[in-house]
């Protein structure tokens, strides 16, 4: 089989059909980190490098693996030579989703079939970079064109004012980037700049928070101001799920310790964040928004790392011992049926048991994409036979790319739509499915279920 061939990722001639159906169908983009100012400003990208890995911390996790120093990753060597020192390791890497993420961008939208090398590198660079001054590889003609986007969710902090989005989307003159609620930095309130956030809360909404009360009416303003630009989802980043049972009173008296530079202890903190976790899913269940939970990360565990660079550089890992069920089962029950939730795991071994619980709870709790380090074809099609198996697949919330990467639309929506097929193709040719079916499901999978269930 030829390297990202017609052939890449499916094996059965079922699959080619399915693929050959859904391959062109609109992008529906629901989590993402775009950088929406890069977006609304328009401007020519300046290199290959900026385009390919300047923001994204799975190539400089490869990087690091195959010992490329810091200065030519996240440091102060000139773009060039950043490029070609990923050149130089490139076909050290094969094997890692990134490999082909970067030769399906070359090869479809830079029409560049060979091999990212030592011996192409330059080549490559030049080749990109010549492109990259034309007017047809701007931001906005890339989304609209050769990616395919019709609506993409931004990741935006709770004090934003989303100007860039409206910059954006008249230049798109419709709706194309919607914000995505992130309340997290008023929630963490372990973090150690939780206090001086605080005082960016106040500034922003021009009001003194001298109790849980005042947080929570800043945070009922700042959710009116995007329902009223176009939200449709809320996104929280967790490393446990939060009980939903807590006292307000409790919490109250938590943040007011906080707030006078008190030391918390971390049931204190468990207190106060499943206190306000609660009020964001009654203030979701109103306007109907999806309460996005991504589950697990445990954050910056190396140490020179984080030290160095500070946080989503490449410093994250999963842990399979944690627990998530006891307080994701109160927060579900809670809002039962009055809420739309993902889930998502970062750990491939909690997949079983968030199945276990979408199942459990109906047609308002879904499984969300494979997630992170799962954001592969093996995690891909582990997480969707479990899916299949265990839940529905008419209820998969769909595919996200979760990306800094403006490219990561035609990859990464590639990669997903191929091991979609391939499943589903498996199935249909083992006599598990009927053919007539396999066809609408996949449609529905890949675009108009993601596009219903998230009201986009």
């Amino acid at each position: 089989m030829a390297f990202l061939g017609s052939n890449y990722l499916i094996g059965n001639s079922t699959g080619l059909e399915i693929f050959d159906r859904i391959k062109g169908l609109p992008v529906i983009d629901p989590h993402n980190h775009a950088n929406v100012r890069e977006i609304a400003d328009n401007g020519c990208y300046a290199d290959a490098w900026q385009l390919f890995a300047a923001t994204d911390h799975y190539v400089w996790e490869m990087l690091r693996k195959r010992g490329v120093p810091e200065s030519m990753i996240t440091g102060p060597a000139s773009p060039r030579d950043k490029f070609l020192a990923l050149a130089r390791v490139f076909p050290e890497i094969a094997g890692n989703p990134v490999y082909e993420w970067i030769h399906l961008d070359l090869k479809r939208y830079f029409g560049i079939d060979e091999q990212l090398s030592a011996a192409t590198g330059e080549k490559i660079y030049a080749a990109v970079n010549a492109k990259l001054a034309t007017d047809a590889y701007r931001p906005q003609a890339l989304l609209t064109g050769p990616l395919n986007v019709e609506v993409m969710c931004s990741t935006d902090d709770l004090i934003d004012k989303l100007e860039d989005h409206d910059r954006a989307n008249a230049a798109f003159g419709k709706t194309m980037i919607r914000p995505t609620w992130r309340p997290d930095k008023a929630m963490k309130i372990f973090a150690s700049g939780w206090r001086a956030y605080m005082d960016q809360v106040e500034k922003r909404f021009g009001m003194k928070l001298s109790n849980l009360k005042d947080l929570f009416a800043a945070v009922e303003r700042s959710h009116d101001y995007f329902a009223e630009r176009g939200c449709r989802a809320s996104d929280h980043g967790i490393e446990l799920p939060l009980r939903a049972d807590y006292d307000f009173a409790d919490a109250d008296a938590v943040f007011k310790k906080a707030m006078a530079g008190e030391k918390l202890s971390s049931a204190e903190c468990d207190c106060f964040m499943g206190v306000f976790m609660t009020r964001v899913g009654e203030l979701n269940s109103r306007t109907d928004w999806v309460t996005q939970l991504h589950l697990g990360a445990v954050r910056d565990v190396r140490k020179k790392l984080f030290d160095s660079l500070g946080p989503d550089v490449g410093g994250d890992v999963s842990n399979h011992y944690q627990d998530y069920l006891p307080g994701l089962v109160t927060f579900l029950n809670r809002f039962d049926d009055r809420l739309k939730v993902v889930l998502y795991c970062l750990e491939a071994g909690h997949q079983a048991t968030l199945a276990t619980v979408a199942r459990a709870f109906g047609e308002k709790v879904a499984l969300g994409s494979a997630w992170w380090l799962n954001d592969t074809p093996i995690g891909m099609r582990r997480q969707l036979e479990y899916i299949g198996s265990t839940d529905v697949f008419s209820n998969f919330a769909g595919m996200v790319s979760d990306s800094r990467k403006l490219l990561s639309y035609g990859s990464r929506f590639e990669m997903f739509r191929r091991v979609l097929s391939d499943v589903l193709g498996t199935m249909t040719e083992r006599g598990q499915i009927p053919a007539d079916i396999t066809m609408d499901l996949a449609s529905r999978m890949a675009y108009s279920g993601p596009k219903k269930f998230w009201n986009l």
